[in-house]
């Protein structure tokens, strides 16, 4: 584990994009470039994630399905090899070393410091929640939204309702400059429109839409217990069925009631080989955010049942997105992997020869010597 609280600056904000060390968190660089007229295009939900760690694991957000991830918009990086070796990497400069530190999960390089691409943002963000009554009706209409991408955020969630089914909802976005029309915004679109709500924010408080719930999971202890959290993309064509099925086998009980997110994504707008995603170009971050109480045996069984439902989504196409809580053996980690393993055994070897970074991943095969 590497505690980078001490490396936290942002050292540049501009249109040739920020220059942010890896401890620094998101929201400072919101608070640096949003007064400026420029944001990050993708952003994660929680703010106060730091920028090494979403670049590490990826870095998903409302945004990706026409940004990418934001490991998509790196430029340039300053990373630590497993060898000890301070160096610069970029797309045109040591671009292998730049691939294995994006999204690599920490396996060859620390990162150290990162330029990010910036763009120009709005002051208002317009919102509209938009409800489904079933998954198939809400599914069609993330594609929709995904390819003709009239919205700048677009996210969906699960909501469990008293009786124990559940409904949908859609949190869409435009950053329009002017007031868009919503007649245009949500022409096709299949959701009930009598329950829905058109709101406006800034920017700024759209971006930190979530701090209130944050802050009440912090005052009511929930904050500190385990997340033993699901992440998987799931292939398009079989979104419908698998998250029927999963969200079927979850009771209130098995989550906490912590937020189910549904994301759709495109595979053309992901660029960084290490990260892992469904052949398909249609696909869908489906997210069961558990909260569970501090006992043992609960967590344990909500492990295995994140392990179950990752098989069955492997099984049908699917990938793990590496935030999650699921067991892993190196055969896991070599069919996730898939064509690009061989790539990251080159990069271990060449930049970690000594395998010192993240072995508790259990990525490789222990040697003898």
């Amino acid at each position: 584990m590497i505690d980078s609280s001490t490396l936290a600056k942002v050292r540049e904000v501009g249109v040739h994009g920020a220059v942010v060390e890896a401890g620094a968190t998101w929201r400072a660089v919101v608070d640096a470039s949003v007064p400026l007229g420029l944001s990050p295009p993708t952003m994660p939900d929680y703010l106060d994630l730091s920028v090494g760690g979403t670049l590490t694991g990826g870095g998903m957000g409302g945004a990706a399905h026409r940004h990418g991830a934001q490991i998509d918009n790196v430029l340039e990086l300053d990373v630590v090899t497993g060898a000890g070796e301070l160096r610069h990497c970029s797309p045109t400069e040591h671009p292998e070393l730049f691939n294995a530190a994006l999204g690599g999960l920490g396996q060859c390089a620390v990162i150290v410091q990162a330029r990010v691409r910036l763009v120009p943002v709005r002051t208002t963000a317009r919102l509209f929640t938009l409800p489904y009554g079933d998954v198939s009706t809400l599914l069609v209409d993330l594609r929709r939204l995904a390819f003709d991408e009239r919205f700048d955020h677009v996210e969906a969630q699960a909501i469990r309702l008293p009786g124990g089914d559940f409904a949908f909802g859609v949190l869409a976005a435009s950053y329009a400059p002017d007031p868009p029309d919503d007649a245009t915004l949500l022409a096709g679109l299949a959701f009930d429109r009598g329950e829905m709500r058109i709101t406006e924010l800034p920017y700024a408080a759209f971006l930190a839409r979530i701090d209130p719930l944050i802050a009440a999971q912090i005052a009511s202890g929930a904050w500190r217990q385990p997340h033993p959290w699901l992440d998987l993309f799931i292939p398009g064509s079989a979104a419908g069925s698998y998250i029927t099925g999963a969200l079927r086998e979850l009771p209130a009980s098995a989550t906490g009631d912590g937020p189910i997110l549904i994301y759709p994504l495109r595979r053309s707008k992901l660029h960084r080989p290490l990260f892992r995603v469904p052949d398909e170009e249609l696909f869908f971050l489906f997210d069961v955010l558990r909260t569970a109480p501090a006992q043992p045996a609960v967590v344990e069984a909500e492990i295995a049942s994140n392990r179950s439902l990752y098989e069955r989504a492997r099984d049908q196409g699917g990938k793990r997105y590496c935030i999650g809580s699921i067991p892993f053996s190196p055969g896991d980690w070599r069919d996730h992997f898939g064509p690009a393993f061989g790539e990251l055994c080159e990069a271990k070897r060449r930049f970690d020869p000594d395998r010192i970074l993240t072995p508790g991943q259990g990525i490789f095969v222990a040697r003898d010597d």
